[in-house]
């Protein structure tokens, strides 16, 4: 790891000045930004410690029932707030299942939703899209890993938990830049381009910063699950996982995680037919399938879709029933 500038501001504008230095980084926790530094990923020349900038951590439970979440709102936070668990429980479930208790108590939002690939090609220098090079070593090498959905030219998979349940939710994000300038980016476009994208997986500029995460009223309440299976069973990445909310003016989404460079959305017309009334198993395996219809898989992932088809068929019953 080559040697870096430390910055440790106490309030936005100065953060904003010190990411505003040539080779600068936000940072939070530190678990994916500097394990990519050790790996000679990054080599930021000044990082900019915004755990200690003024509300950064803060939950803010408004009156309306919205929330906003501070960029720095640690992952074991939010497992462990009651509002959260009680009105957005897709969302503490999902944080409660971000790898280990160690790792959820260093992890902050902002880090969490801006984790690099976690691609065992690009982690190990191989030359790839998203380092250096122009194709995918995966889709003709080891690709049990990768997406299933909107592959290309980079097939790896987000490995953030909290985006699934967010995109779910409705989430917004709140980006600060240069000169106070601000913009709200729905959760659903944050990762656009990420699968073409060769520098980033979001919709972050240089100098900007995940001020904050907006969870609307709309999305409280209601019944709201989790689900993600992991190889281990526990402290794992998600092969495939599922956030499926109903929300309490009956509007089911469900949102896939593991199987695309970011949170796949299913198709709203399924939710509106899980929204219709009680399903049976027949014709909850039926909508199943046709939220898969475009799933390409890879050579060694196919066992992807049968795991994203039992999530959705178990959560579309109870969400049928609720």
């Amino acid at each position: 790891m080559k040697d870096f500038h430390y910055h440790r501001p106490a309030t936005s504008t100065d953060a904003l000045a010190a990411l505003a230095t040539a080779d600068s980084a936000p940072l939070g926790g530190g678990t994916d930004l500097l394990v990519t530094m050790k790996e000679g990923l990054a080599e930021p020349a000044h990082l900019v410690d915004m755990r200690y900038v003024r509300g950064a951590r803060d939950i803010t439970v408004r009156a309306d029932g919205s929330v906003r979440l501070g960029g720095a709102v640690r992952i074991a936070d939010l497992a462990a707030h009651p509002v959260i668990r009680e009105k957005f429980a897709a969302l503490a479930e999902a944080a409660r299942l971000v790898g280990t208790p160690a790792l959820r108590n260093m992890g902050t939002i902002a880090g969490n939703l801006c984790q690099r690939p976690r691609c065992w090609y690009y982690r190990r220098g191989v030359a790839c899209l998203k380092n250096g090079g122009t194709g995918c070593a995966a889709v003709a090498g080891e690709n049990q890993y990768h997406a299933i959905f909107g592959g290309g030219p980079c097939h790896a998979v987000h490995a953030s938990d909290p985006a699934v349940a967010l995109t779910a939710l409705e989430a917004t994000v709140e980006l600060l830049g240069a000169n106070d300038a601000r913009r709200s980016v729905p959760i659903g476009e944050f990762y656009a381009g990420a699968a073409s994208n060769p520098r980033a997986e979001t919709v972050i500029a240089q100098g900007e910063i995940v001020e904050a995460v907006e969870l609307p009223a709309r999305s409280a309440g209601g019944t709201q699950r989790y689900a993600k299976v992991m190889q281990r069973g526990m402290w794992d990445f998600a092969l495939v996982s599922l956030a499926s909310v109903k929300r309490a003016d009956g509007e089911v989404r469900m949102v896939l995680g593991g199987v695309a460079p970011a949170p796949h959305a299913v198709n709203p017309s399924v939710g509106e037919d899980v929204a219709s009334g009680e399903l049976d198993d027949e014709s909850a395996d039926a909508l199943a399938e046709r939220a898969l219809y475009d799933a390409v898989p890879l050579s060694k992932n196919g066992y992807k879709a049968t795991q994203a088809a039992a999530l959705l068929k178990r959560a579309m019953l109870a969400l049928s029933r609720a």
